[in-house]
C-alpha cells in the first residue's frame, strides 16, 4: 500500500485546510530542537481534538507566537491560557496543556518524553492517539495513530461493521495501524492516513473513484459486487457465488449485528457503525447581567469566576444559578435575587430584575438554556472578597477576558434588548409631534386635530 501514502504524504503539496495544517505539522517536524518539535506537534494535536482544522489554525498561530516553547507556557498563568483559548471550546484542554508543560519543566528537566508509551504515561491530557501522533511525527517512532479519520478508513478497508467505539474494535484498529505504519517514515504515513480520511474517505459521499487504495478496500469491493449482482439479476443471470472471505455470519465481534443490516443506499458509508448517542442532558440556568455606569459613563458589567474544576473551569461569567426544571418564572426570579444578594451585600427585589430572554447553547453533552435577566445599579457596590473572584469590566475588557461563547451570547442578547428600548418608537409624524408638545397636550400616541396641530404654542 506504499502508493497510497506516497500520494498523500505531506511532502506532496496541499489544497485543503486540513492539508495546510498538516503542512504546518510537517514544518514543525523539521525543527532541529527535539523538545520544540514535540511541543509544536503536541499543541496542534490537543487543539484539533473535537475541533475543525479551519477553526484551530488561528488559535494555533496565536498560541505559538505567544508561547513558542514549553518553558514559556510553563510560566504563563491559567488566566492567560483561558483568555487565549476562549471560543475554542473544551476548555480543560488548555488547562491540561499548561499543567503538562509545567510538569515537563519541573520534573523532567524540560525534556519531552520520546516514546508514545512515555508520553501517555507522563503527560496529563495526552491519550493514546495524541501520544502516537507526537511520537511518530516528532520522534520517528514506528507507532500507529488512530483518530476519527483513521477509524473510518480502516473500518471501510476491512468492512468492520461492529460499533467502532467498542473496546474490541478499537483494539483491533490499533493493531492494524501498528502493522500498517511505514517503519522508515511513520509520521508521514500517519498524517497521510489522516488526510485520506479527511479529504477522500469522508463520512458522507466519499470519493471512492478517486481513492488511491480502493483496490484494497473491502467495503468498496462489496459495493461493486452488489452492483454486479443487481445487473446480472436484471438480465436473468445466476447470482455470483460469495467469496469465502466474505464475513457476515457467526459470532464475529467485528461484524454488524443482525439488527443493523447492510443499507444499499449508503454504500461504503455503512462503515463505520457507531453506537446510538445518548441524548444531551437538559439544564436551565438563570444568569443576570449586572450593569453600572463607569467613571467615564460607559457601562461596566460584573463578572465572576467559575470553580477551578468542572464545566468551563476557571472561566468568567455573569452571576449565574442552576435552576430546577419546570420552575415557574416567579420562583426563578426569587432564587436569582437571593443569589445576587450574596454578591451585592444588599437586598435585591425580584421584581426589579428585567427579563431579557432565553439563550440556548449546546455543549457536547449538555443542552443549556440560559434564562437571562438584567439589573442596572445606580450606586457603587462593595463585593464580598470571601466569595469567588469577581470584578467589574468594560465591554472591551469583557471580550478580552476568558469568557465562554455562551456568555458572549448572553451579553449580545442584553445589548440587543437595550438597543430596542433606546430606539425611537415607530409611528407617524403626527404622533411624534404630539409627543413633543409638552404639558397640557395630548399624551403620546394621541391623534391631533388639524386645528390643534397648527395652533401656536401657548407657553413653555
Amino acid at each position: 500500500m506504499s502508493e497510497w501514502w506516497e500520494l498523500h504524504s505531506p511532502s506532496m503539496g496541499f489544497t485543503s485546510a486540513s492539508s495546510c495544517f498538516l503542512g504546518r505539522q510537517a514544518q514543525a517536524a523539521t525543527e532541529p530542537d527535539a523538545d520544540r518539535r514535540g511541543y509544536a506537534v503536541w499543541v496542534s494535536e490537543i487543539m484539533l481534538q473535537q475541533t475543525q482544522v479551519a477553526t484551530v489554525i488561528h488559535y494555533y498561530n496565536r498560541w505559538m507566537q505567544k508561547w513558542p516553547t514549553l518553558q514559556a507556557l510553563a510560566q504563563a498563568s491559567l488566566e492567560e491560557v483561558n483568555e487565549l483559548w476562549a471560543g475554542l471550546g473544551y476548555y480543560s484542554r488548555g488547562k491540561r496543556l499548561q499543567e503538562a508543560a509545567r510538569k515537563v519543566v519541573s520534573e523532567l528537566a524540560g525534556r519531552m518524553p520520546r516514546t508514545a508509551e512515555e508520553l501517555q504515561k507522563l503527560l496529563p491530557g495526552v491519550g493514546r492517539y495524541t501520544a502516537g501522533a507526537i511520537a511518530s511525527i516528532s520522534y520517528g517512532q514506528a507507532t500507529g495513530a488512530v483518530d476519527g479519520n483513521v477509524i473510518r478508513v480502516l473500518c471501510r478497508l476491512r468492512c468492520i461493521g461492529a460499533d467502532s467505539s467498542s473496546p474490541a474494535v478499537i483494539d483491533r484498529l490499533w493493531d492494524m495501524a501498528n502493522v500498517l505504519v511505514d517503519r522508515s517514515r511513520p509520521g508521514d504515513f500517519n498524517q497521510a492516513l489522516m488526510e485520506l480520511g479527511a479529504t477522500v474517505c469522508v463520512p458522507k459521499s466519499p470519493l471512492c473513484r478517486e481513492c488511491p487504495v480502493k483496490q484494497h478496500c473491502q467495503a468498496w469491493h462489496r459495493v461493486e459486487k452488489e452492483l454486479a449482482f443487481t445487473s446480472q439479476k436484471l438480465f436473468g443471470k445466476a447470482p455470483p457465488v460469495p467469496d469465502v472471505e466474505d464475513c457476515g455470519v457467526g459470532d464475529c465481534p467485528l461484524c454488524p449485528p443482525a439488527t443493523e443490516p447492510w443499507d444499499s443506499s449508503l454504500g461504503v458509508a455503512n462503515f463505520p457503525r457507531k453506537a446510538a448517542k445518548k441524548p444531551p442532558r437538559v439544564m436551565r440556568t438563570a444568569t443576570c447581567v449586572l450593569e453600572r455606569r463607569g467613571c467615564h459613563g460607559a457601562p461596566e458589567y460584573l463578572i465572576v469566576q467559575r470553580p477551578s474544576s468542572g464545566l468551563l473551569a476557571g472561566l468568567w461569567e455573569f452571576p449565574s444559578l442552576p435552576l430546577a426544571q419546570d420552575l415557574k418564572e416567579e420562583k426563578e426570579r426569587e432564587e436569582l435575587a437571593d443569589h445576587l444578594q450574596a454578591w451585592m451585600g444588599q437586598p435585591v427585589a425580584a421584581k426589579g430584575l428585567q427579563f431579557i430572554g432565553e439563550v440556548i447553547h449546546i455543549f457536547s453533552h449538555i443542552h443549556q438554556t440560559y434564562v437571562v435577566y438584567s439589573l442596572h445599579l445606580d450606586g457603587d457596590v462593595t463585593l464580598d472578597p470571601a466569595l469567588s473572584p469577581s470584578r467589574w469590566v468594560t465591554e472591551d475588557e469583557f471580550h478580552a477576558s476568558a469568557i465562554s461563547t455562551a456568555m458572549k451570547k448572553v451579553l449580545k442578547a442584553h445589548e440587543k434588548q437595550r438597543r430596542k428600548e433606546s430606539s425611537p418608537v415607530k409611528g407617524s409624524k403626527r404622533k411624534r409631534g404630539a409627543k413633543a408638545q409638552g404639558a397640557g397636550r395630548p399624551c403620546p400616541g394621541t391623534q391631533l386635530s388639524l386645528h390643534a396641530f397648527l395652533r401656536a404654542p401657548t407657553g413653555p
